[in-house]
């Protein structure tokens, strides 16, 4: 059974960070496409953040220049770097494979507001 767990979350103020972090257990996480997506009250979960195995990253046009993704594969982490936040940043975030392979975890709550 695979568990992913995503912690990091907060409140934070417009222009602040914060450091997210998924942790994997229960798969072989270091051949993964892994994903972070966010999903904000009464919208769809987007993809914003993807990494490859090798660490090739993209980004969705919305945090591009803001967001950095990384990972760690003897962690079998992903972690989600995010600077300069604004309030539309608020949402709800989680990790997933970006083939959506495994349950989701329950996800960390950002919350950017002054």
């Amino acid at each position: 059974q695979v568990q992913l767990v995503e912690s990091g979350g907060g409140l934070v103020q417009p222009g602040g960070s914060l450091r997210l972090s998924c942790a994997v257990s229960g798969s072989r996480f270091n051949i993964r496409t892994m994903g972070w997506y966010r999903q904000a009250p009464g919208e769809q979960r987007d993809l914003v953040a993807g990494i490859t195995r090798n660490g090739i990253t993209n980004y969705a046009d919305s945090v591009k220049g803001r967001f950095t993704v990384s990972r760690d594969n003897a962690k079998n982490t992903v972690y989600l770097q995010m600077n300069s936040l604004k309030p539309e940043d608020t949402a709800v975030y989680y990790c997933n494979t970006v083939d959506l392979t495994w349950n989701w975890g329950q996800g960390t709550q950002v919350t950017v507001s002054s």
